[in-house]
């Protein structure tokens, strides 16, 4: 059986998140280990699916993109980074987190850009590389597992680890908000593909890209298997369809602490 079904971004988020809440691996260290979530807007979903219950998914974002280029949260307006020991939700900071995680651990992050190669990047505004440039290499070193949610919406053409060579933040002669970095990250890529296969059992092919109104972003996927496959996933679909998309949060440009950013009014 085959079946065409299309995918908002905000729908691709939710399908991954449940995606990464049946991976075998994070069912077995919700039960025996350490599961620690980075923010990022797809890892919010991530975070909802592994609470069971909703938490305010704009504040679990710490960069984006919006139509006026690249932007920070405000400190103030973020939620922490998440982790989850046993299944029980513990205050605990990221690089400390990440001392103690083995292979039987999962760290989770999010990404900007995906290559057909399976290589994600994480885009970076922070000069110290943020997050993922303060645990990455705990997290190589000590084995621990990385799975990487991101919607096939951040396929980019080309190869991630050419592209990261072009980023930069003071390589920049203008940028369309905060100039950033690009890290090149390897770990397990959980993408709607993927999901579609841990969730139902089906293959499923992207087939197109984009569309108009409230098709802005879409996905459009071929899915196939079993009947039986097959109508779990349309069932699937319709279920998180009307996922509502994220809003940005701004905060005052002319207080910004990135000052490259010529919103800002400060560059230096």
């Amino acid at each position: 059986m085959k079946a065409q079904l299309s995918l908002t971004p905000a729908e691709a988020k939710r399908l991954i998140a449940k995606g990464v809440r049946q991976h075998p691996q994070v069912e077995r260290a919700l039960q025996e280990g350490t599961i620690a979530v980075a923010m990022g807007a797809t890892n919010a979903y991530v975070l909802e699916e592994l609470l069971g219950k909703g938490i305010e998914k704009e504040r679990y974002v710490a960069g984006f993109i919006d139509g006026e280029g690249a932007c920070v949260v405000p400190g103030e307006a973020r939620l922490q980074g998440n982790v989850l020991e046993r299944g029980v939700e513990r205050e605990a900071e990221m690089g400390e987190v990440v001392r103690r995680m083995g292979p039987n651990d999962v760290f989770i992050k999010g990404a900007n850009a995906l290559d057909v190669q399976g290589v994600a990047g994480v885009m970076l505004a922070s000069e110290t590389g943020g997050t993922i440039g303060a645990v990455l290499g705990a997290i190589k070193a000590r084995g621990v597992r990385l799975i990487i949610p991101v919607g096939l919406e951040k396929l980019i053409p080309g190869s991630v680890g050419d592209a990261s060579r072009l980023a930069g933040i003071y390589g920049m002669d203008y940028s369309a908000g905060v100039p950033v970095g690009l890290m090149p990250i390897h770990g397990e890529v959980v993408t709607e593909v993927e999901a579609f296969q841990i969730l139902t059992g089906a293959k499923a092919v992207p087939i197109g890209s984009g569309g108009m109104g409230s098709g802005a972003g879409v996905k459009t996927f071929v899915v196939m298997g079993s009947e039986e496959a097959v109508k779990r996933a349309i069932a699937l679909v319709e279920g998180i369809k009307g996922e509502r998309e994220l809003e940005p949060i701004r905060g005052d440009c002319g207080r910004c602490v990135y000052t490259n950013c010529p919103r800002s009014g400060r560059r230096r």
